[in-house]
């Protein structure tokens, strides 16, 4: 057991944080730790540089995704640029260096290359004793994960594995665990009754349209698109944090004739996505690193609409290469393929079979188990 286990994750995307109270469950259930705890380490920084991490990433997911795309494969230069990065972390992370000293932690589980970085460099320099876990919440990895003072690495795909063992991390230290995700998802929930708690029709396709843990996107354009589905379909759009995109969808629906194919519902931010997905039998949206685990726990399906430029563009690539999708560049046509997938009912139970075999719901057990034995 554990005495202290210090989960890191950073605000600047939902799914780093998913990910590390996924882990913090799962080291709870298992009873794995004395104690546990989980920090947004930007908290723990300067008020400018917090915004630089969180607001502006969010800005430019919204208003210059393509921008963030060139940084994204500018700065995936493998060892390459770490002393002037390292130098600008070491400036502005300051209250969380001091903040490592005095809780002193066991092991630190970080879901978010920042922490990793730092403690990395604070190994190197004997100024900090403790074991390092490294887990990357992406399909693909990035240069900017890369550390070299740790104990072990843990990637969504076997893939990802041999990227990072020709990168020169050690076979033995890299474990092909897949992206950790609420426990929750590893529990079989029925469709059906899913459906009817949460109000939706019995007997209709529904699509869920997934707009982030923050509510980015284009959301409401893919709802008018989907207006035009030819056949019966219940759409619901998780909203997220973004009151706004809620009540614009709620405004939408209102305004639908009863005639229509397509119905739809708005949930703004809920704990209960994993019974909404449940509920789905396709997920529309942005493949972010969790919700696209979760997503594949859940065997749906997934039609690609307008990736952030980078990570999730990578992402794409793997779900589109293992048959779990398909991808609409142009949401004019997004009914149309919306609907020929409607039309052959076999092809989308393949994609969801597709999903069910690349799911990994047990990741975030599979991480503790692991760490326990070869910590």
């Amino acid at each position: 057991m554990f005495d202290r286990v210090l989960l890191l994750s950073a605000s600047s995307g939902a799914g780093h944080m998913r990910a590390a109270q996924a882990i913090e469950r799962a080291v709870i259930e298992l009873g794995a730790a004395r104690e546990v705890r989980h920090v947004d380490t930007l908290e723990y920084t300067t008020k400018v540089f917090r915004n630089l991490y969180s607001r502006a990433y969010i800005d430019m997911v919204n208003k210059a995704p393509d921008v963030l795309g060139w940084l994204y494969d500018q700065m995936d230069k493998p060892w390459k640029n770490e002393r002037r990065r390292l130098a600008f972390d070491k400036l502005n992370t300051r209250p969380f260096v001091r903040f490592l000293k005095d809780y002193r932690p066991d092991i630190t589980i970080c879901t978010h290359f920042l922490p990793a970085e730092i403690i990395s460099w604070l190994k190197a320099k004997r100024r900090l004793d403790t074991r390092q876990a490294i887990v990357v919440t992406d399909f693909d990895v990035h240069a900017m994960w890369l550390v070299h003072h740790f104990e072990r690495y843990f990637v969504a795909l076997e893939e990802t594995r041999a990227h990072l063992q020709k990168l020169g991390i050690p076979s033995a230290k890299i474990t092909a665990s897949g992206i950790p995700i609420d426990p929750v998802f590893a529990s079989p929930k029925d469709k059906f009754e899913m459906r009817r708690k949460h109000g939706l029709l019995h007997d209709v396709p529904a699509i869920l349209i997934s707009a982030g843990g923050f509510g980015v996107g284009r959301v409401a354009q893919i709802v008018d698109s989907l207006l035009e589905v030819k056949h019966p379909a219940q759409v619901v759009a998780i909203c997220g944090r973004n009151p706004d995109l809620k009540q614009n969808i709620e405004k939408q629906a209102a305004r639908i004739s009863t005639a229509g194919n397509v119905s739809i519902k708005a949930v703004g931010f809920t704990t209960e996505i994993d019974e909404y997905m449940a509920a789905a039998d396709i997920l529309l949206g942005k493949p972010g690193g969790l919700t696209s685990s979760e997503a594949l726990a859940r065997g749906l399906a997934f039609v690609i609409v307008n990736p952030i430029p980078g990570q999730e563009e990578r992402n794409a690539d793997h779900l589109l290469e293992q048959g779990v999708a398909i991808r609409c560049n142009n949401l004019p046509v997004l009914a149309y393929k919306i609907d020929c997938l409607f039309d052959d009912p076999s092809r989308l139970e393949r994609m969801q079979g597709a999903a069910r075999q690349m799911a990994m719901p047990a990741a975030a057990y599979d991480i503790v188990n692991s760490l326990r034995l070869h910590p």
